[in-house]
């Protein structure tokens, strides 16, 4: 087994461990681990919300997560060599869960999804979905099971949400002017249209306590994908992934965090996957002068592993970009995508779930997300596929209706 070069321990807050990582971007966050091109280790990884979430019947701790915290990500790790406009190679080992625990840490033998609040993070369908639900997982091996949304069983698709490099401060000032801009044009909306920089909260590594506040004021939050990879939540960057990152400073600052037990794509509920603390197997190389090379500048390019569960048979929900009040867009395929997770969802509940159920199930199980149509005006369409082997009953139509699934816990809803 590759050496551990940042170990945690579940019985201490992230920011009493040995090695203190970090939670925003900012280019002068010194690294805390480094290694060499073509080595490969292992580390370990808090889930987004350091043990906030609790393993019980209550979404309380949901409707007030400390967003303003997230994420606890590991890192940054130098690789030795690495400059910017280099590509920065990581091949992804092994990832899974906090090995051999079972505790209230996530991660340590269960995980949860949550739906979050609209005026605490929102969703992909908060304006149908406003309130705060949660869902918990228990791990057998590779498989998922909950109590509060029953007749489901499914292997989860393990993967890190978060990894990428750290931003040069020129990428960094673009970024906080661009969001800015965005914010400006409606700074009240709920939710907001993006996250400004937020010194409360803010965890930076080994940042000397002279330059603090200064970076703690200029670092940009996590919450979102970008140029360098980040918040990208896709699933099938599991076991077996190679990934190639643009490296903007030198040493590349790799950081790693969010894992993820299962997902489906678009990860709608924000919370959608099912999180949890656990540890990560890397192997790194650098591609000298890669991005200009491959024309890499402004993203990551991947090659996906091939551990996922091979279903063979689905059932496919389609949306087109038109609203619930029934006003046209135009090849709106974020829309599109909307339309057919709440068709996914109303077919779900002629089964005995709840709405929330479905939805909670939709963001944690592998459902795979498509863009089917984009050139048809005006209507784009967009597919959800739903495994049909993941129910423990036929969820097929047939001509006998149905089948009535047994609740027993239901997905608890906060109080307000």
């Amino acid at each position: 087994m590759p050496e551990n070069l940042f170990p945690l321990d579940s019985s201490k807050p992230f920011t009493e461990q040995e090695k203190l990582g970090h939670n925003r971007w900012h280019p002068e966050i010194p690294p805390v681990i480094s290694v060499k091109p073509g080595d490969s280790f292992r580390v370990d990884c808090r889930e987004w919300f350091d043990g906030a979430i609790k393993n019980d019947d209550s979404a309380e701790d949901i409707l007030n997560a400390p967003l303003h915290e997230v994420h606890k990500l590991t890192g940054p790790i130098r690789v030795e060599g690495a400059k910017p406009g280099d590509l920065l190679v990581v091949d992804i080992l092994d990832v899974g869960p906090i090995p051999m625990e079972e505790g209230p840490l996530a991660g340590q033998g269960w995980g949860y999804t949550g739906i979050f609040a609209k005026h605490n993070g929102g969703g992909f369908l908060t304006e149908q979905y406003p309130d705060a639900y949660k869902a918990v997982w228990d791990f057998t091996g590779q498989v998922a099971t909950s109590r509060h949304i029953p007749g489901v069983a499914f292997e989860g698709i393990i993967h890190p949400g978060l990894m990428g490099t750290a931003p040069s401060a020129e990428l960094l000032a673009r970024w906080n002017k661009r969001e800015g801009d965005l914010i400006a044009t409606d700074p009240h909306r709920v939710p907001p249209l993006a996250l400004p920089p937020e010194p409360n909260g803010a965890i930076l590594g080994g940042v000397a306590e002279a330059d603090f506040d200064r970076i703690a004021s200029e670092g940009a939050r996590t919450a979102p994908p970008r140029e360098n990879g980040g918040n990208q939540d896709i699933k099938n960057l599991s076991k077996g992934s190679r990934v190639f990152y643009p490296v903007f400073v030198d040493g590349g600052n790799l950081s790693v965090g969010d894992l993820h037990f299962s997902q489906g794509d678009g990860e709608i509920t924000f919370c959608g996957a099912i999180e949890m603390s656990g540890f990560i197997e890397l192997r790194v190389d650098v591609i000298k002068n890669g991005m200009e090379t491959y024309g890499v500048s402004e993203n990551a390019i991947f090659m996906p592993g091939k551990v996922e569960p091979r279903f063979s048979e689905w059932l496919a929900f389609s949306g087109t970009s038109v609203t619930l009040e029934g006003e046209q867009k135009y090849l709106d395929s974020q829309l599109a995508y909307q339309r057919a997770c709440l068709h996914a969802i109303d077919y779900l509940k002629k089964f005995g779930y709840s709405g929330e159920q479905a939805y909670l199930l939709l963001g944690a199980a592998p459902i795979e997300g498509r863009f089917s149509g984009v050139v048809d005006i005006p209507n784009s369409c967009a597919t959800v596929y739903l495994p049909t082997a993941i129910f423990d009953f036929d969820v097929r139509p047939s001509a006998s209706g149905p089948h009535q699934v047994k609740q027993g816990i239901p997905a608890p809803r906060a109080s307000a």
